[in-house]
Parts: C-alpha cells; structure tokens; sequence
C-alpha cells in the first residue's frame, strides 16, 4: 500500500482500527489489506456476531459477518458499509439490498472526534437492533425502490399532491409545466386544461406495479422493463437459485404498450414521460417514481408503435425485446405531497389551528402583512386582506413587500405573494379598510392589525352578535417595535378587543412589575413618533423587518393556542423580544367573565400558587403567566 495515496483521515481509520483489534480481541479484524481506488480507500472486515440475539422478524446473522467499508478521502462524511450478498434484502435500512444505512442523518448522528472506532460501535449496534427486530418497518427507511432516491441531476421536480386510485393498472395523467424545473401531476384533465394553471399540460401514463423493486429500478428502459418483469433478475433471491436468465413475461409488455401509446399521440422529438407506482413492502400508500425518457429514446419507441400499427392494435404492440439498450431512462424527483405520506412540519405546533380556516386580516402593513404570510404558510384555506394603502420605498425597511411591489397596492402585492406561496389557499384582497358584510359572516378569525379606533369600536359592537367569529387585534411599541399586545376576545365573550384592551391597561399601570409595557396605554407617544419623510407625511413607529416579523409570528403562535384551545379564553397577551430594552417578557390577562362582579383578573407569576381551579381552565392549553 502506498502511504503517498493515504489521506490522513485515513490513516487515523487504520490506527483506530489496530487499537480497535488490540483492545477487543476477535471482536472486528481487517481481512486482507487496504485497497486504494480514486480518493476512497476500501477495507473488508468481519465482524463477531456470535450471541447476537434473535427475535422473531430479526435479520438472521451468521457467526461472522464480513463488510466492505469504503473510507473517503475526509473525515466531514462516515465511511460507507456494504455488503457483498444478498441476504440481508428487503430488511429495513438495508439499501438495494447491500449498502447498510447507519445513519439516517449523518449531519446531527456522525461525530469525527469518535473515530472509526464510533462507526464499529455504530454497526455493532446495528446489527444487534436488526437481529432482535427492533427497527419499525414502517418509519424506519424501507423504501420500495431500494432505499434510494431515483434522481437525475437538473431534471424537473414533479409535485404530486393527489391520491391515486389503489385497483387500477394504467391510468391516465398529465403533466402541468408550472416552471422551469417544475411539473405539477393533475389527475383531472379539466384541470390540466384550465388556463389559469398553466399554458401547457402534456399527457402522462401512470402505472401500478404488483410488486416493490428492492434492487431500484435501473438506468435504461430495458433495465426498468426487467425489474418490472422479475424485480431479482440476474441475482439470487430469497428461496430462489441463481438465474441470469429470466423469460420476459408479467408487466413488462403492458407496461410498455402503456408507455408507447401515450408516446405515439406526441410529435418527434418529444420525451415521454411516466408516473410508476411501486407498492411498499410494509403496506399502505405506494411509492411514486417519475420516469423521463429522453426524445431520441421516445422517438425510438415511436417507430416501434407506428411499425406494429400497421399490423395489431396500439394497445398489444411493441415487443420489449426489441427495445434498444441504448435507450435510457433520467429520473424526476418527485415532491410527494399527498396527504397520507406527508405529515406536516408544524403539526404539532399552534399555527396548525389555523389550517382550514377563513382568516381576515384588516391592516397590511408592519404586523399585518407578517400575520398574513404565516397564517398562509399555516394552511388557511381563504384570507380576506383590507387595506386601501399603497406601497413605497420606505415601507420595505419593515413590511413583508419587496421592491417590485412599490407603486401596487397593498392588498394586491400581499395577494400575489401569498398565492406564490400556497397554491391552496384562496386569497381575497380588499382595497378598502374592512371587507364586504359577505366576506365578515364567513370569516372564523379576523386579525385586526390597522391600530385604528373607529374600526376597534365596531369590532367591540360585533362582539355582542351571534354566530361572530374570533376576534384579534395586534400592536406593538411606537418607540423600539419591540413590545407587542395581542387581544382576544373569543365567543361566547361578548366584550370586544377594545373594551378588554382598555380593562387590560388599568391591570398594568396598576402593576409595577409590567412597568415596561405602560407606554402601550395613555403614554407621551408623540415625541417617540417618526415622520419618514419630509411633508405631509403621517408619523409612525420606529421598527425593522426583523423586530415586527418577530412580534407578528409570536403573536400568531399566541393566536393559535386560542384557537386550538378546547375552551374559549379571552384576554390580553404582553410580550417583549429578547433583544428588547425591558428583555424577554411575556404574560397573559384573562378577560373577567362578564357576569363576573370584576372587570379583570391579572395574572402573574407571583400570583400562580393562588389561581383557582376555574381560572386554570380559561387558558389556553399550554399557556402560563410569565414574567421572564
């Protein structure tokens, strides 16, 4: 071995590796010496497993295990780990049937500083987890196609979001050319049509397996055609003899047929594409692959179909036999975004009670706009916007607004941006303060952000109907933009926000621990005021993007915890940014109940060994009263 090729990771993973021997004798040994190959250096070890236990459903161990490890060139990646059979196939975290996943998240789970020793120790455990039955099939990494991703470099990604019907074969599908590197999977050929999604729409096949590929799915239309066919072809599977020759017969041809009939209604030229789903090992939803066959291969396929035209019908034609093994096939990412295989990011977090929901948000500007993209990136299923602004320059410094917005309104900027980023939801912008009386009784929240006292007393008038929605109103500091107040006054509550605003203030004046946040009530604001430009120009407050995007997505988290309470609480919620003169604050003023001979209960951290009972259950789940 030359040590000039041996990179010093390297070299520390042969160290490791004799004081590894020396310290567990017969444990793990090196059989035979290093390989160098490129920049990767490739060990073959064996590996004690005798007295692993075994369970039921474990991987079944021999006495010795043997392993290929390749080591790269640094030390920023583990090294890999295969094997050179097939016996540990269809196992979970097994992928393709030979490499072993050790770390499902190697950023966060690889640690240099424990040596290759750490990775022995890593497979070891492994093993002993996979013997005893351990890993779940079901979130451990048991993919239908081998555990790897199908992927060609700069190909487009295709987004499906649609459930496809379990008992049929071939079905029929099209692609949406939503951007560059963009298909969008419609199900519906109305929708593919339609005008307002896209320009252009191509007809895609999508077809059922009746079996997973645990070995992937090839590079080559004849190679997908015979994993189709036998998905162990050329290699020993489970219970079989080795076999490398396998007559062409099952899915191949239909699959085939479904690819070409689909190809022959394009021009020369084309690409044809195809959507396979590959059900899982495990059960459930199956596994999607995009295929693309390149123009020159779909061309090929073409002359195919038009030859046996001439002699049986489209659906029969096309031996696989005489598929060219030159034809390749590229694979698309797939964004698989169908309900039952994806789980939401903020499941679990207060945002979540927005999903679904119709939200107004009357003010767009420093906190409304903020609100707005989060409750959409929530999952609302229709915002109203209000807001007759228009936007300037000087509005970027603050609001969610960027530079080509300047000159539109306010509500038909916010509208475009928030229909770029949620395809779902139904944006409605008003160029008005408030929405139309039919926009108002559909609504299940309004977020009042416009810090304007005429709407806050008709709001307060609303409260006291029927079949009202829940009612907010957000503000923050004039002086630093860091000092935000967020009211809720939540049905069958029938003080609005500005009565319990007003109840609010007198709690705090009186209390000397919330001194930081008197100035939201009554105080000088005046002189603390900016005016951003010079003439008639109205003032406003201090406050960067980053203090009210800050505020804005705290008080939405705060918003939603109502929402998603299984009681209806009112109050006043005070809070400061950490970076914030007065430091991280946060508490919470219940609302008295209006039969209740007080106007407020204030609530503190002083004052937690004497809540009562009752007014426990009047928070929303999870919040508490803090003084930070």
């Amino acid at each position: 071995m030359s040590t000039r090729r041996t990179s010093e990771w390297q070299a520390r993973v042969l160290t490791d590796l004799t004081a590894f021997a020396v310290a567990f004798p017969g444990e793990v040994r090196l059989i035979g010496k290093p390989r160098h190959s490129s920049s990767e250096m490739r060990l073959r070890l064996r590996v004690r497993t005798l007295g692993f236990e075994h369970l039921e459903g474990g991987l079944l161990l021999h006495d010795y295990e043997d392993f290929r490890v390749i080591v790269g060139p640094s030390d920023v990646a583990p090294p890999r780990v295969e094997v050179d059979h097939l016996r540990f196939l269809n196992h979970a975290h097994v992928l393709q049937g030979t490499r072993l996943c050790l770390y499902l998240d190697p950023s966060r789970e690889w640690d240099p500083a424990d040596g290759f020793g750490g990775l022995v120790d890593r497979l070891t455990e492994w093993l002993r987890d996979a013997a005893a039955g351990r890993f779940n099939a079901q979130t451990a990494l048991y993919h239908a196609v081998g555990g790897v991703l199908h992927e060609t470099d700069g190909a487009p990604t295709v987004v499906v979001r649609d459930s496809l019907p379990a008992n049929r074969l071939a079905m029929n599908g099209w692609l949406i050319d939503r951007a560059t590197k963009r298909f969008d999977l419609a199900l519906d050929r109305d929708h593919a049509q339609d005008d307002t999604v896209s320009d252009f729409a191509q007809h895609v096949p999508i077809f059922r397996l009746n079996a997973a590929l645990p070995l992937g799915a090839g590079s080559t239309l004849l190679s997908l055609l015979s994993v189709v066919e036998d998905p162990y072809v050329g290699q020993r599977s489970p219970g079989d003899a080795f076999t490398t020759e396998r007559i062409m017969t099952g899915l191949a041809t239909p699959l085939l047929a479904t690819l070409a009939a689909s190809a022959i209604r394009k021009p020369v030229g084309t690409p044809q594409r195809l959507i396979i789903s590959v059900p899982h090992p495990t059960g459930g939803p199956p596994h999607l692959l995009a295929a693309s066959i390149p123009a020159a291969g779909a061309d090929q396929i073409r002359a195919l179909a038009r030859d046996n035209r001439k002699r049986t019908s489209v659906v029969n034609m096309v031996d696989p036999a005489k598929v060219d093994h030159s034809v390749e096939v590229e694979w698309l990412p797939v964004s698989d975004e169908r309900p039952e295989v994806t789980i939401r990011r903020d499941s679990t977090r207060p945002v979540s009670s927005f999903a679904g929901k119709t939200v107004q948000v009357w003010g767009c500007g420093g906190l409304g706009s903020w609100v707005a993209e989060f409750v959409v990136r929530a999952g609302a299923a229709k915002v109203v916007l209000c807001d007759p602004g228009r936007i300037t320059g000087g509005l970027l410094v603050r609001q969610n607004f960027v530079e080509m917005d300047v000159g539109e309104s306010k509500v038909g900027a916010l509208a475009a941006r928030l229909s770029a980023i949620s395809d779902a939801v139904e944006v409605i912008p008003r160029k008005a303060h408030i929405p139309e009386a039919s926009d108002f009784i559909a609504a299940d929240v309004i977020v009042d952000a416009t810090v304007s006292v005429a709407i806050s007393r008709m709001l307060d008038a609303a409260a006291a109907t029927a079949e009202r929605p829940v009612l907010a109103q957000m503000a923050c500091d004039v002086r630093t933009g860091t000092l935000g107040i967020l009211t809720v006054s939540m049905p069958p509550e029938t003080s609005g926000c500005l009565t319990i605003d007003q109840q609010a203030g007198k709690a705090v004046k009186a209390k000397g621990a919330l001194e930081p946040f008197h100035e939201l009530w009554g105080a000088e604001t005046g002189a603390e005021e900016i005016v951003p430009t010079r003439g008639c120009s109205a003032p406003t407050f201090h406050g960067s993007a980053a203090d009210l995007s800050g505020l804005a997505a705290s008080l939405t988290s705060l918003l939603g915890s109502h929402l998603g309470s299984s009681e209806p609480v009112s109050g006043t919620h005070l809070i400061s940014l950490p970076h914030g003169e007065a430091g991280p604050l946060r508490t919470f003023l219940a609302a008295a109940r209006t039969d209740a001979p007080s106007v407020m209960t204030h609530l503190s951290t002083d004052e937690a060994e004497d809540r009562s009972e009752a007014s426990n259950q009047d928070r929303p789940e999870g919040e508490t009263d803090e003084l930070l």
